[in-house]
């Protein structure tokens, strides 16, 4: 009788857990596909299409839509620019002229950086 007592509050909770379980998908039947969070270099491509395009040319070939934007390519493939050099220039140039006082927020710099540095080509030749 005292093995009843103890396990009666039991069974409750235990069928409760038990049906639970039953209704529940087994993980073989479900497929899951995780795609890969984006790259540095897709980030910085979001933010040139969303922020810096509206003035700049921001792939490997094309027309600023400001003629006094340089394209991106034009500004990775000039001699002696590297991440380094790009970072820094990102980082503070964008005070002068009036039109271009904004700033790029510290943690896109590298993404930005990395889209550009994606336009790098040996043999690049200045459009126009």
């Amino acid at each position: 009788m005292q093995a009843e007592t103890i396990l009666k509050p039991l069974f409750l909770p235990a069928l409760a857990l038990a049906l639970l379980a039953a209704c529940q998908r087994t993980p073989a039947s479900e497929t899951f596909v995780v795609a890969p969070p984006p790259s540095s270099a897709e980030r910085g491509e979001t933010l040139a299409r969303s922020v810096c395009a509206g003035c700049h040319a921001i792939d490997r070939t094309g027309t600023s839509p400001n003629p006094n934007a340089p394209p991106f390519a034009a500004v990775v493939n000039r001699e002696g620019v590297t991440a380094e050099t790009l970072s820094a220039f990102l980082a503070d140039a964008h005070n002068y002229p009036r039109e271009m006082d904004f700033s790029v927020h510290e943690s896109a710099v590298d993404d930005l950086v990395a889209w550009m540095l994606t336009l790098k080509d040996p043999g690049y030749r200045p459009q126009g």
